[in-house]
């Protein structure tokens, strides 16, 4: 399993949520990336979600 963290942002750079979570691949960090952003109701908001590699998994602007 692989460490993924998803960060928030709001408009005026405030981070409005920074979660870690694991996952086994970038397919499955997608999907809980997207389901947790979905729960917080951020789909919209500026969001990138990373592996522990450095690796951009998601990115919305």
């Amino acid at each position: 399993m692989a460490t993924y963290t998803l960060t928030v942002f709001s408009k005026s750079g405030e981070t409005l949520l920074d979660e870690t979570f694991e996952a086994a691949n970038e397919q499955e960090a997608k999907k809980i990336g997207t389901e947790k952003l979905r729960e917080h109701n951020y789909l919209e908001t500026t969001h990138r979600c990373t592996s522990s590699a450095g690796k951009l998994i998601l990115f919305h602007r």
